[in-house]
């Protein structure tokens, strides 16, 4: 145990590891607390996969630089990380869904990452389970990636072991130390650990961290699920991704099956302060026949995963947090001097996390990130409160219509 730091992270996921790195490599004296063991609750259970244009031309580039980084990963850090430039496809089956396609691909070229429109032609010569029933338009992203989930978390809290880290697992934050100037401490079973700046990356349990520091927090932590198939004879790494906007489902190449995962309509919102201390991730209860549904969905488009003869290999869930807007939730934590907060992964928030970690520091260190945040800034929530109804509702809405454009 440490009895200081500059400043302490709490939570291990891609995130807070993502943070904990990037403020290492830059000489601060950093501490990760994690509740269990490091990485191990929501981000390795993530899908893995990229999506560089987003809803603005701010978020676009962020997810950009993103890539750009996932690409550099094991150059910059030493850590291993599966990555697959595998591209993706993005499915529009009605007209309204081709006009926002449309909008991405204005969007995408400005901000200079590749895509345009293919026929259904080129994207099942590129994706060969795809069939052309009710598909109105298709785009193509041959930049976008895929990575193995377990694999970023760790490789970055091991990289800012490296710089200096102190890695706490099986320490939770159980108070804090809050003075007339701000920060003060952290309160842990093992001791407090003297700090001036804390970073709330708790994923599931970080609107709880946040009311303990003083400060209300607007997500939901929301059960997310996908599958893995066994091997299927001819799916291979080259396969890119899929995603059909209307039906807010995915599809990957995965281990020489496909992954299957999606946004539903009425998804599972636990009440985290109600779990048990030694609840882990594993334990969350999954539904499979709502994949099952999902991939129903888009049967005319995967007729593949109507086939009796697959088999799952995998069936994994986890908790992201959700905000109302669907978009990610950074920065100062406001009303509390040294307190920071990166939350509302909105399931996308693995593949956005060197970016964010990397933005953190710089606003921690600089006073200001280098890429435009304050589209993501905790500031855009700071004189709203929510009604706990509302902002439940809000959050399902904002799940289950993840891939449409507002």
């Amino acid at each position: 145990m440490i009895a200081s730091a500059d400043a302490v992270v709490i939570g291990s996921g891609a995130f807070g590891a993502s943070a904990a790195y990037h403020l290492a490599r830059r000489g601060v004296r950093v501490a990760v607390l994690e509740r269990s063991r490091l990485a191990s609750q929501t981000s390795p259970r993530a899908a893995g996969l990229s999506s560089q244009v987003r809803a603005t031309p701010a978020l676009t580039r962020l997810a950009h630089r993103a890539v750009v980084k996932l690409a550099a990963f094991t150059g910059e850090t030493g850590q291993p990380l599966r990555f697959t430039r595998s591209g993706a496809l993005k499915i529009a089956r009605t007209e309204r869904d081709a006009e926002q396609l449309g909008r991405e691909v204005a969007r995408g070229s400005a901000a200079g990452v590749e895509i345009d429109f293919v026929s259904v032609a080129e994207a099942r010569r590129r994706l060969p389970i795809l069939r052309e029933r009710s598909i109105v338009a298709v785009t193509w992203s041959p930049t976008d990636c895929n990575v193995e989930p377990s694999e970023l978390p760790i490789g970055y809290c091991r990289a800012a072991e490296k710089h200096g880290a102190v890695l706490l697992p099986d320490t939770p934050a159980t108070g804090f130390e809050i003075g007339p100037g701000g920060v003060e401490g952290v309160r842990t079973p093992r001791g407090t650990i003297a700090t001036r700046a804390v970073v709330d990356a708790a994923g599931a349990w970080a609107r709880l961290v946040a009311s303990a520091l003083g400060a209300p927090l607007a997500v939901v932590p929301t059960r997310h699920q996908l599958l893995i198939t066994e091997p299927i004879p001819g799916v291979g790494p080259e396969f890119p991704i899929a995603r059909v906007i209307d039906a807010n489902v995915y599809v990957r190449h995965e281990r020489g099956g496909l992954m299957l995962g999606g946004y539903e309509p009425d998804p599972m919102q636990p009440d985290v302060a109600a779990l048990p201390p030694s609840f882990d991730m594993a334990e969350l209860p999954l539904d499979i026949e709502v994949l099952w549904r999902l991939a129903r969905s888009v049967s005319e488009q995967f007729p593949i995963f109507q086939d009796p003869t697959i088999r799952v290999a995998e069936h994994r869930g986890g908790l992201p947090t959700l905000t109302v807007d669907d978009r990610y939730l950074v920065g100062p934590l406001p009303g509390v001097t040294g307190a920071w907060v990166m939350s509302g992964c909105c399931v996308g928030g693995l593949s956005a996390s060197p970016a964010l970690g990397e933005a953190m520091a710089e606003w921690i260190l600089d006073g200001a990130p280098a890429l435009d945040l304050s589209e993501i800034s905790t500031a855009r929530f700071a004189t709203r409160g929510f009604d706990e109804l509302e902002l439940r509702e809000r959050c399902r809405q904002a799940y289950a219509t993840h891939y449409r454009a507002p």
